[in-house]
């Protein structure tokens, strides 16, 4: 865990700095220089081209990790990666060609609202930028470089939204001008990420197919069902909801969203550097390195998890006095999806393990059931309950697709990430919820989340290394209490 631990702290603090520019960005920037309605459409879009983007890349992002590690010679990985490069392309074009063909059709289908029609085209661009960015990302990850990948994926984008949206509010910009800027954006950000990856390693072009180019065109088709479903269960909410409702919801079930999605951050960043960690002890059959892997980075991934949403909790009715515009509304959907999120922070590295076995194909099965019942959820929940009942459907479908994994890694593999310690950890999570839920400071906002965030911290993480809960992050607080003695 040496490495995974050293590149995860770099890209918990890279992670955390651009979540930070994005709090900023959707907490105050967008609600107080975007109309409610614009803020909705930006949602819609980027959620849809989140959708487009696993069917754009072809699922090669994810084989690129899966596959490099088998790649012996210097020929084998020239070819193979040659092959990652143009491989999208099989879908890139048709897509695009029948969207372009079929706007108007497509358009009056995807937005029956007409304010977002004209903007319909957006959706692919991004996807496009999207898909390729993480094939890119996923290049410099394979050679064990995800930390300058992670500044780019984090933080470009959103210093360059909050630069747009200041020339919003400067007059520089109007708000339909931003919605372009915005794919512009995502551009950029493809341009940099590919500009390292050639540093990292530059490639050489080749048509030569590599010898298993058959097996990886059949597990790229497959990944791309499981890759979607992340996306769906994540971004398909903010596209149905503007059907149900108005677009001053989608906006408030988006700020909600991001706020919960704050619970999954540690995660991010600490499975960038474990999943090539796992497809490579994967490949070599190391099932006995794989299981410590997966029970580490599980209770690991719960403390810190559980810390973050804890903060989030205790403090969500100060943030949202503290948030331009009226937007408390989706408090229970930030409780909702917040739980959908820890749940999967705790499963570890549970889809790496899935994705790098011969039983990868499951996760087609499992895709289709949990998107048939994510749709099925949403139309009947929306109409009841807004974007509360949006927020019940995805936690009710995080909660029944994760633990059909979790079931299925123990029941084929005999691989299971739970200790006595994770126990320990879900009764100190609750011990803390009850102390602090109910107590609340008579001061500013600001200043109670920041008084109310120091003692959870302090206490959360004083409990937890008296139990020792998790052996990785007292040896981390053990070497800094050190260093700290001896500066």
């Amino acid at each position: 865990m040496g490495i995974v631990l050293r590149q995860s702290a770099s890209n918990v603090v890279i992670t955390y700095f651009g979540f930070g520019i994005g709090a900023v960005n959707a907490m105050f920037l967008y609600t107080t220089f975007l109309s409610k309605m614009n803020y909705g459409i930006v949602s819609f879009l980027l959620s849809a081209a989140n959708i487009l983007m696993p069917i754009m890349a072809l699922g090669a992002h994810n084989s690129l990790i899966r596959f490099f590690a088998y790649c012996k010679s210097e020929e084998q990985r020239e070819r193979f990666m040659s092959f990652m490069l143009w491989l999208p392309l099989l879908l890139v074009i048709p897509i695009c060609s029948v969207g372009y063909i079929f706007y108007d059709e497509i358009a009056a289908l995807l937005a029956e609202k007409p304010e977002a029609r004209h903007y319909m085209w957006l959706i692919a661009v991004i996807g496009f930028c999207m898909a390729y960015f993480e094939i890119f990302y996923a290049w410099v990850k394979v050679h064990m470089k995800s930390v300058f990948g992670n500044l780019i994926s984090e933080v470009l984008v959103r210093i360059l939204v909050t630069a747009m949206l200041i020339c919003v509010h400067l007059g520089i910009m109007r708000q339909e001008m931003f919605i372009y800027c915005l794919a512009a954006a995502y551009g950029l950000q493809l341009l940099a990420m590919m500009a390292y990856a050639f540093k990292v390693r530059m490639p050489t072009f080749t048509m030569v197919l590599p010898d298993n180019a058959k097996e990886v065109l059949t597990y790229s088709l497959f990944i791309i069902v499981s890759g979607s479903v992340a996306t769906l269960l994540l971004d398909f909410d903010k596209v149905m909801i503007p059907f149900y409702t108005k677009w001053d919801d989608n906006a408030v079930y988006s700020l909600a969203i991001f706020i919960a999605t704050v619970i999954a951050v540690p995660s991010r960043a600490m499975l960038q550097i474990i999943y090539p960690i796992t497809a490579r002890l994967m490949s070599e059959k190391k099932m006995d390195e794989v299981d410590d892997l997966y029970k580490k980075s599980a209770i690991t991934l719960q403390v810190f998890g559980g810390l973050v949403m804890l903060g989030i909790f205790l403090n969500i009715r100060q943030m949202y006095l503290i948030i331009p515009g009226n937007y408390a509304s989706g408090t229970m959907a930030v409780f909702l999806i917040g739980l959908s999120k820890f749940y999967d922070v705790i499963l570890g590295n549970n889809n790496a393990i899935i994705l790098n076995t011969k039983y990868y194909r499951w996760a087609l099965l499992f895709g289709v059931m949990t998107v048939v019942l994510m749709i099925g959820l949403n139309m009947l929940l929306i109409p009841l309950y807004h974007i509360n009942g949006s927020a019940l459907a995805t936690l009710i479908t995080v909660v029944i697709y994760n633990s059909v994994k979790l079931f299925f890694v123990v029941k084929k593999l005999g691989l299971y990430p739970f200790t006595i310690n994770t126990l320990k950890s879900f009764a100190v999570i609750l011990l803390t919820f009850l102390l602090f839920y109910f107590w609340e400071f008579p001061f500013h906002p600001i200043v109670n989340i920041m008084l109310k965030s120091v003692l959870i911290t302090v206490v959360y993480v004083y409990v937890n290394y008296k139990l020792a809960v998790s052996a990785e992050i007292n040896a981390l607080i053990d070497q800094s209490l050190s260093r700290l003695k001896r500066g």
